[in-house]
């Protein structure tokens, strides 16, 4: 199954200047991530301190990175970086 790194960024100017809109937004996004990781599409998940953006790890193929990503949209953006195993990296060494 394939893999992929996913760089998320939030749209700032789409997150309300009002604190309790602002929690209850990015409460539902990590709601939303949650039920991505319950579906097994994400396998891990994070945010980068201090800042509006983060990661996560997704299996599957790249209709289903596509589907949970268009998700989220417009309200965060994307970085998709498919990934190999060091096993898989390994076997294309050893084939050259």
């Amino acid at each position: 199954m394939a893999k992929y790194l996913v760089l998320w960024e939030a749209d700032e100017n789409k997150i309300p200047v009002d604190v309790e809109e602002r929690k209850a937004g990015w409460l539902m996004a990590i709601e939303m991530s949650r039920q991505d990781i319950n579906e097994g599409v994400t396998t891990d998940w994070g945010g980068f301190v201090g800042q509006t953006s983060g990661f996560s790890i997704s299996e599957g193929t790249h209709e289903d990175v596509m589907k949970t990503c268009l998700k989220y949209i417009p309200f965060f953006r994307f970085k998709v970086i498919p990934f190999g195993s060091m096993d898989s990296v390994e076997a294309a060494i050893k084939a050259l």
